[in-house]
């Protein structure tokens, strides 16, 4: 490894608050295979492997964190959670926030590409470092490497409402339990024309399952199915 390489991991590694032992893994971690590719001459291995191990520890250190941290909440809400936190446009806005881009070595044809910047090579480049720190050291670490960098982004996602879509949901319940699709009526409409708050009903048989009031028919639509799961929890003691 010459010097600029050295000096390169150097940087990374105080990125990441981690410092190697074994430096190679590092360096495997930050390879694109069109970078190994163009190494005619020396065996250079690459990261896809290394991304396949971190993504199964980064699936395994969100899920241990969720249950132990959200008690109250469904698989169903665990599961959507976790699927947020994980997908592509997290991992690649949090390689961002680490500059990760500038460190990957990469071929010269998808570096003038914008390779650097591309969300899908992004996403697989922090799964393998997550997969080296791993390597390098224990599952302990890793956890804390991720919590650290991806903590902030879970607590966000588990305390948005917009992701958890109830009346999906809900319809999915109503068709399970009932054989019947909920029906959602608008009930009252208050406010001026410009401000208007609706409160809206979801039925199932003409049974009033829940209520949700908002600035819009969806939001209220959204909040009704959200209360009428709570309902169906409580009667059928069932958790979905």
């Amino acid at each position: 490894m010459d010097a600029s390489s050295s000096k390169n991991l150097t940087g990374l590694e105080q990125v990441l608050g981690h410092t190697f032992k074994n430096k190679s893994l590092l360096k495997e971690a930050i390879t694109h295979k069109s970078f190994a590719h163009e190494q005619h001459r020396i065996k250079t291995s690459y990261n896809e492997r290394m991304e396949f191990l971190g993504d199964s520890v980064l699936e395994l250190i969100i899920s241990e964190y969720l249950y132990e941290c959200y008690a109250d909440f469904t698989e169903s809400d665990l599961s959507r959670i976790k699927s947020y936190t994980v997908q592509e446009s997290t991992l690649a806005e949090t390689a961002r926030e680490l500059d990760l881009g500038s460190y990957l070595l990469l071929g010269k044809g998808e570096d003038v590409t914008g390779g650097r910047n591309k969300a899908s090579l992004l996403a697989d480049a922090f799964e393998a470092v997550l997969a080296a720190v791993y390597l390098d050291s224990n599952y302990k670490t890793a956890r804390e490497f991720i919590l650290k960098h991806l903590s902030a982004k879970l607590i966000e996602f588990a305390n948005n409402d917009s992701i958890f879509d109830y009346k999906t949901k809900f319809q999915e319940v109503s068709q399970s339990l009932f054989y019947v699709l909920p029906q959602y009526v608008t009930v009252d409409t208050t406010g001026p024309e410009h401000e208007k708050t609706f409160e809206v009903q979801v039925l199932i048989n003409n049974e009033t399952y829940g209520k949700g009031t908002g600035r819009t028919k969806k939001a209220a639509a959204q909040k009704a199915a959200e209360q009428a799961l709570i309902q169906i929890r409580e009667n059928h003691e069932t958790d979905i």
